[in-house]
Parts: structure tokens; C-alpha cells; sequence
């Protein structure tokens, strides 16, 4: 791909790349009967809905507007979750959303009745108490000790399951399959045997399924084992790997420096345009770049902002680096576009698609105007 064709910054996604993860994750759904959607909240460029919806069943929000955004662009369900709903959205929602999970009972004895009135389907999120996570990813670990997230068995009301569609599980984070059969066996173990006669079962996100590793032959053998045992229809609700490796963060070098490491300022921002950087930690891929001292020439990439940790990490490189030269981050597609800010007053990158022809188009700039208008 010619970067140079890019403005900097800019999120571009590559659509065929794109394309080969979307033709995997059909190939999962025929072979094991699961319904897959896309999870909004780690991708919303619906630009690319048309596309995306080519091959998957519908998406899945967090709250309004991501229901808002998936019913309006994504011909196929629209499946909603919260912690707690809120109560002057919930009206809205309801001419909006397919599926309605809850988080606990409570929320369901106060909302079901009006959602099973007009025919939603609903469900309840479980918190299996099963931990998978690595430790530096135990921000998105909902089964961590004291989360917010799902019903624990503790606090299950099996007397209140009237009504009840099927049961929800999120677990994962960027894993693969063995992770989430582990879940499985400490989910089936307590709540198994609610699922008899209900409808559905949604394994939530955080499956790598488009990874090249990824035990995609077990994962068809598991969906199908689950609606043969049960009689349920099966959700899987990625969103990185809708979009895993499929986009860039395109930068450009506006100085170095020397300050016992060879230092570059870039034209992004970790804390603005990659916050998973600083809150995982996360490190993003650089293209013909290498680990620290590896290649000649080793630097410190920087963002431009006055927060001194605004660091992305130290990466080396065959030649030295100077000012205008490109740098491109790589799998620049999930959980980044959705998380930019403009803190310090930084412009947001553009976004570009760089279609399957090898055209490229600008989907959207930003300037001033976003900056002032969020806060006054």
C-alpha cells in the first residue's frame, strides 16, 4: 500500500483485508449454524456497514446510539446490552433494538415486562466467576473479583426466568478458543440446566476467531454441540475479529531529539489517537519496524501532546529517522477510532478506506469546529 497517499494522521482501513477476515467468520457461521454480529464498541466506521453485513447477522450496542447507528446502517438484528439502562433512553430503545440483555434481575423486573410487551427478545448476562485474563489485561476481565458485569450464581433467580429468551456470557479478550472453553465448562456447570427450553445462548466478544492461530475447527464444534444439547440458537458477537489487522495509523515524523534515547516526535497521539496504549498496556505493530536495538537505529515514538507519558514505545528501525518521514502503526482498526479524544486540542485523524481496486478515499476530516463544539 503507498501511504503517502495518506494525509497524517489518518485510520485507514484496507478493504480487502477486511474482506478475507469477514469471508472467515461466515465460514464459521455456516459450518456451526452460530449467528455472529458485529460489536459496535471496538468498530463503528458504518461506511463499511454495506460491506460488513454482506456476511454477518446484525450488531450488537452498548446503549443507545450504537443501537441507534447499528438499526439505522446494518440490515439484521440489533442486540443491546448495559450494566444499567437508562430510563429516559429506554423508550427509544425499544423501537430500535431486537434483543434486550440485562445485567442482573433487578433490571429485568424492571424493564421486561415492557420489552416482552412488544415483543423483544430478552435475556440475562451471567458472570461464570471464571477468570481467563491475562493479568495485564485485568481492566477487561468481567469476571474479576467485585465487577459490575452479569449475574453471579450467588445472586441467580431461577424463579424469575419466566420470560427469560436465553443467557448471556462475555468473557474474553483478544483469546482464543481454549479460553473460551474454559468459560464453558464453569458456565454449563452452574447455569447449564437453565438453558434447556430457552431459545438462545450469546457467547459475547473478545474471540480472536480471525487470527491465524485461532482453533476455528474447535470453535464449529463447540456451537454445534451447544444448540445439539440444549436446542439453542448460538450468538457470537465479535468485534476485533471482525477487524483484527486490518487497518493503519498512518503519522508522520515532525522532529528528533536526544535526551539519552533518540527520541521522535509524531504527528499522533497515544493518549488521543491509541489511548490502549497507556489503559492495557497495548503495543501497536509498526511496519518495517522491530523490538528496541534489534534493527541500527532505535527511537522513542512520542505524541505531540504536554503529557509527558504520551509514549507509544521504543521501536527500531535500518535507517535514521527524520522529520517527514512516515511512520505506520498496524491492527489500527478496533478499539482505536472509537476511543480518540481531542485532549491538549489535538485533530483527530482522518479516516480512509483503501478500497479492493487499490483506489483510495477519504471517508472523513476533522478540525477546530469538533474540538470547540463538545464542550460549549
Amino acid at each position: 500500500m503507498d501511504f503517502l497517499q495518506f494525509p497524517t494522521p489518518c485510520f485507514v482501513v484496507d478493504e480487502t483485508l477486511l474482506r478475507h477476515n469477514l469471508e472467515l467468520l461466515r465460514d464459521v457461521a455456516d459450518r456451526s449454524g452460530a449467528k455472529i454480529l458485529l460489536a459496535q464498541k471496538a468498530f463503528s466506521m458504518f461506511s463499511l456497514y454495506p460491506l460488513i453485513a454482506q456476511y454477518l447477522s446484525g450488531t450488537t450496542a452498548s446503549g443507545l446510539h450504537e443501537a441507534r447507528l447499528g438499526h439505522e446502517y446494518f440490515p439484521g438484528q440489533t442486540h443491546v446490552f448495559s450494566p444499567a439502562y437508562l430510563p429516559q433512553e429506554f423508550d427509544e430503545l425499544l423501537g430500535i433494538a431486537d434483543h434486550f440483555v440485562f445485567n442482573s434481575f433487578a433490571q429485568w423486573e424492571k424493564y421486561g415486562a415492557r420489552a416482552k410487551a412488544v415483543g423483544k427478545s430478552c435475556g440475562i448476562r451471567i458472570n461464570p466467576e471464571c477468570s481467563t485474563q491475562e493479568s495485564e489485561h485485568a481492566i477487561y476481565d468481567p469476571c474479576a473479583p467485585g465487577s459490575r458485569l452479569g449475574t453471579t450464581r450467588a445472586n441467580f433467580r431461577p424463579e424469575l426466568l419466566d420470560g427469560v429468551d436465553g443467557l448471556h456470557i462475555h468473557t474474553l479478550c483478544e483469546q482464543g478458543f481454549d479460553a473460551l472453553e474454559t468459560t464453558l465448562r464453569a458456565f454449563e456447570r452452574d447455569f447449564g440446566s437453565y438453558l434447556h427450553g430457552m431459545k438462545w445462548i450469546n457467547l459475547g466478544g473478545g474471540h480472536h476467531i480471525t487470527r491465524e492461530d485461532y482453533d476455528r475447527e474447535g470453535l464449529i464444534a463447540c456451537v454445534r454441540r451447544l444448540r445439539e444439547t440444549y436446542g439453542v440458537e448460538v450468538y457470537l458477537e465479535p468485534g476485533e475479529a471482525v477487524v483484527l489487522n486490518t487497518g493503519f495509523l498512518v503519522s508522520s515524523v515532525l522532529e528528533t531529539m536526544h535526551n539519552h534515547v533518540d527520541i521522535a516526535i509524531l504527528d499522533t497521539s497515544a493518549a488521543c489517537h491509541m489511548p490502549d496504549v497507556i489503559e492495557m498496556p497495548y503495543r501497536p505493530p509498526v511496519l518495517n519496524a522491530d523490538e528496541p536495538q534489534v534493527k541500527a537505529h532505535t527511537y522513542r515514538l512520542a505524541g505531540p501532546t504536554c503529557l509527558a507519558g504520551d509514549v507509544i514505545g521504543d521501536y527500531s528501525f535500518d535507517a535514521p529517522l527524520a522529520e517527514g518521514d512516515r511512520v505506520v502503526f498496524g491492527d489500527m482498526a478496533l478499539y482505536t477510532m472509537v476511543k480518540t479524544n481531542t485532549f491538549n486540542g489535538m485533530n483527530l485523524p482522518s479516516i480512509a478506506i483503501r478500497h479492493e481496486d487499490g483506489s483510495a478515499e477519504i471517508v472523513k476530516t476533522f478540525g477546530y469546529e469538533d474540538f470547540k463544539n463538545r464542550l460549549s
